[in-house]
């Protein structure tokens, strides 16, 4: 009778294993599924940007130019992604493509559409709300919110060798030299630290730049006395706020990516 209770009970464990093992599972495929969804949702809204938008002015050329960039990495990694991990970065390439694409809007002067769920990479980078222009070995740099003549390259944001750059237009896309290695990456350090010295006055800044600035301040000045920088400027961290608005993606460009970019839909 022992024994029989025993196999039971064994027997009774087993289907629990079974059943929790083809739960989990489930549960598994279903998140794989949902992150496929949405970047593939994001991707596609890019796609339709980048084919429908056409711009003469050079910042929106630049600017259309970086988002056919990070469409076509979205691709890749959609293609070659199997875990929930990957298709989020995949995502977050795409939701970078449509930042540019709002870039390249506005520099064309029509509406850059509703916001976007924020950048991850972009948080604590804050934003750029003045005009800025500093002279780093014997060449001007300059900085600001809007696209201009001399401001043509878009930045969304992010983290270059471990410190903020905030998000806004730029007269050369420094972040790309301080990517680089050597002399390259001092070089873009030292431009870094004009733009965006307090000693400046008006910092320049949003306030979520801060905490950033703060953060990376040993790793470049030797922990010197810029992570005291003072809160500034009139945008929250995390290149402002990004709400989920709605509306449709009008004036010249097309609908986003062939329907409405509601606020439901984050």
């Amino acid at each position: 009778m022992k024994a029989f209770l025993l196999l039971v009970f064994i027997l009774i464990v087993v289907g629990l294993v079974v059943v929790w093992r083809r739960g989990s599972a489930a549960r598994e495929q279903r998140q794989l599924d949902d992150a496929r969804a949405e970047a593939q949702r994001w991707y596609e809204r890019l796609g339709g940007q980048v084919l429908n938008l056409h711009g003469d002015d050079p910042a929106a050329r630049q600017a259309l130019s970086d988002a056919g960039e990070r469409y076509n990495a979205a691709g890749g990694q959609l293609q070659q992604a199997k875990t929930v991990k990957q298709f989020e970065l995949a995502r977050e390439s795409a939701l970078e493509g449509l930042a540019y694409v709002r870039a390249a809007r506005t520099a064309m002067g029509i509406d850059p559409g509703p916001e976007l769920p924020p950048l991850s990479s972009s948080r604590g980078a804050g934003q750029l709300t003045t005009e800025r222009e500093v002279t780093v070995e014997g060449h001007q740099y300059r900085a600001g919110p809007q696209p201009g003549t001399d401001t043509p390259y878009y930045y969304p944001g992010g983290r270059v060798q471990g410190r903020p750059v905030p998000a806004g237009w730029y007269s050369t896309p420094v972040w790309k030299t301080a990517l680089g290695a050597g002399a390259g990456v001092l070089g873009g350090m030292l431009i870094f630290d004009a733009l965006f010295s307090p000693s400046f006055g008006d910092v320049g800044y949003g306030d979520g730049y801060q905490d950033g600035f703060q953060d990376a301040a040993g790793d470049f000045n030797g922990g010197g006395d810029q992570g005291g920088v003072d809160q500034a400027g009139d945008f929250s961290g995390g290149g402002g706020d990004f709400g989920g608005g709605g509306g449709d993606w009008g004036g010249g460009g097309g609908d986003f990516g062939g329907g409405d970019f509601g606020g439901g839909d984050f």
